[in-house]
């Protein structure tokens, strides 16, 4: 058995996870890998000064910093390759997944530090309770650090596990010391396990096939996506939410600390290159029910976030972010966000995404190299900016989960 090797044991009031976003999702129905990243060089810009509340977008080779408020581009910052960005979790950071495994970039100084996590196959980041937690699918390796142990810029001791087998899998560390995370091979995933702080076995459940995404609600209740329903883990205890036929997919999954609801997307055809659901699913992790909402427009994997009141939001393809009431299903408010959209068959190829933080939803338009951010109670845009190229993954600094 893998034990840990973490500085101190978190102890504390754990919140859930804020948003869940692309930036924990993967897309379409079976290929969930994520190759990416090259060797960094840095654009000769000006002496880089530091940006406040700053956002983070990837493009084909390289990734923008721009000014949270105003989306002044402050610096570009050349990567080849295919590269993911997440929140680190503090106010300064962002995780970037490369080739070479998880890098921290320091988006305050727009410059990358020594911090990185290496392993082939990086993929999902996960915040919540003041851990972050990457698990880098090539290897199996689950990391869980303190995300203020960044300030140095060198790499934070961590809580380590290794997986029994390499997979596309997901972790989540609980107030508690207990470490949720998924089992499966290359070929098949199954379900999940929890591990007690010294890293032991202390439950498992194997009835989530295709277990894909992670979030957590109100009450530190963490729901993964099946191939048939979710799986939660409340109380110390798994349990199923079954959705309706033999097959319907929630491999994306949204939660808020505000909310006892996930929000997760729904697909039902194992057979689609593409589908494009219109239906989207609220889990309600009190009674483990689930109830479909048909918006009428098709959505991707980076299409879903939370609001800061745990509303439901859902960027269709129609160019419309739905504010949807999570406990009624009620599409509350429509904002014109962008254009008419279509997803593209690629999921590593750019598309419309969402990414919020308090009360403002940041929306990209790769089509016309645009970023907005958008006020989430008056429902108006801020503020506009078009970019040189357009971008890919949209991510930002994230503090206090």
């Amino acid at each position: 058995m893998n034990k840990p090797t973490r500085a101190r044991v978190f102890t504390g009031t754990a919140l859930a996870v804020a948003v869940s976003m692309a930036l924990t999702a993967c897309g379409g129905n079976g290929n969930d890998d994520a190759p990416s990243g090259g060797e960094v060089k840095e654009q000769k810009n000006s002496e880089a000064t530091a940006v406040g509340n700053p956002i983070v977008a990837s493009y084909d080779g390289g990734l923008y910093v721009l000014d949270g408020e105003t989306l002044k581009l402050a610096k570009t910052i050349e990567l080849p390759g295919f590269n993911r960005v997440n929140p680190a979790g503090d106010k300064d950071h962002v995780v970037v997944s490369t080739d070479s495994g998880f890098r921290v970039f320091d988006a305050t100084r727009q410059e990358f530090t020594d911090a990185e996590f290496k392993g082939s196959k990086p993929g999902h980041v996960v915040r919540h309770g003041g851990r972050t937690v990457l698990f880098t699918d090539g290897t199996g390796e689950v990391n869980v650090f303190d995300p203020a142990d960044l300030s140095d810029g060198k790499k934070p001791e961590s809580r380590t596990y290794t997986s029994a087998k390499p997979h596309h899998g997901v972790a989540i560390e609980l107030a508690g010391g207990e470490l949720v995370t998924t089992l499966g091979t290359e070929e098949k995933r199954t379900g999940a396990l929890v591990l007690d702080k010294d890293n032991k076995e202390i439950a498992r459940a194997e009835n989530c096939p295709g277990v894909h995404g992670e979030a957590a609600a109100q009450g530190e209740v963490v729901g993964f996506g099946c191939e048939d329903g979710v799986l939660l883990y409340k109380d110390g205890q798994f349990t199923k939410v079954d959705a309706p036929g033999d097959y319907a997919r929630t491999g994306n999954q949204a939660g808020s600390d505000v909310s006892p609801i996930l929000l997760g997307d729904y697909k039902t055809d194992p057979d689609a290159e593409l589908e494009r659901p219109t239906r989207i699913s609220l889990i309600d992790t009190r009674t483990a029910k689930m109830k479909l909402v048909d918006l009428g427009t098709s959505y991707s994997f980076r299409s879903l976030a939370r609001g800061p009141h745990g509303e439901a939001l859902v960027l269709g393809t129609n160019g419309i972010l739905h504010v949807i009431d999570p406990e009624t299903g009620k599409v509350e408010k429509k904002i014109d966000a962008v254009g008419d959209w279509t997803e593209p068959l690629d999921w590593q190829q750019p598309r419309p995404t969402v990414f919020v933080r308090d009360h403002t939803a940041y929306v990209s338009d790769p089509g016309k190299r645009q970023l907005h951010s958008i006020d989430l109670e008056s429902g108006e845009k801020q503020t506009s900016v078009t970019l040189p190229t357009g971008t890919n993954e949209l991510s930002g600094t994230v503090a206090g989960h």
